[in-house]
């Protein structure tokens, strides 16, 4: 996460769309694709795309309960996102050595996920807090938690995030607007994903 600062965040209403979208931000080089487990076909886009997409590492989100974790590790999920804090699907990714990153908005929330194993935690959402200024406020006291904000995020504050003290960031709408999506203008997302991504260069840590 510290080298490649981003992860693309795919919640598709169609499979197929859902390859396509993560194929066009794959191309831009990003490397971190998580695949929101209320897509159509979560577990078969999670498993298609770790067959078609081998440099890349997939992963789910909005895992709201265990049976989905062990339905999404199944499909060949590699990290797994959280939306909340739930204490048994923390202590099942850390007894089977998946990533979990579970989301938190208070300071007793990202203490308390961390407590009991969080890989990192996820900010969220991170907007309507302050965005940077919230991040930065939490490295006083909490600066020993590596943390990802997620809602909101967009080019024009991506930079600023990471630089007041977050590990990375999770991105949904910049990458995927509304307007490209309807058109099928993978061109567009793709360039999107190279921008950020040569905007966060700076950032990456070897």
């Amino acid at each position: 996460m510290r080298y490649h600062r981003a992860i693309g965040v795919i919640r598709a209403p169609e499979l197929t769309l859902g390859f396509r979208m993560a194929q066009a931000i794959a191309q831009a080089g990003m490397s971190l694709i998580e695949i929101a487990w209320n897509s159509d076909q979560a577990a078969m886009l999670v498993a298609q795309l770790r067959e078609a997409l081998p440099d890349c590492q997939i992963g789910v989100g909005t895992i709201m309960a265990v049976d989905q974790f062990h339905a999404a590790v199944a499909a060949g999920a590699q990290f797994c996102f959280c939306p909340h804090v739930n204490l048994d699907i923390i202590r099942t990714a850390v007894a089977e050595d998946i990533a979990i990153i579970p989301g938190a908005l208070s300071p007793t929330e990202i203490v308390t996920a961390w407590q009991a194993g969080a890989s990192s935690v996820k900010i969220f959402p991170v907007k309507v807090m302050g965005g940077s200024q919230y991040v930065q406020s939490l490295q006083g006291p909490l600066g020993h938690i590596p943390v990802i904000p997620t809602g909101g995020v967009s080019l024009e504050n991506a930079a600023a995030l990471i630089a007041a003290g977050a590990i990375g960031v999770g991105l949904s709408n910049y990458l995927f607007p509304r307007q490209a999506l309807q058109m099928r203008d993978w061109p567009e997302i793709t360039r999107r994903a190279e921008q950020l991504l040569h905007q966060l260069q700076a950032y990456r840590c070897e």
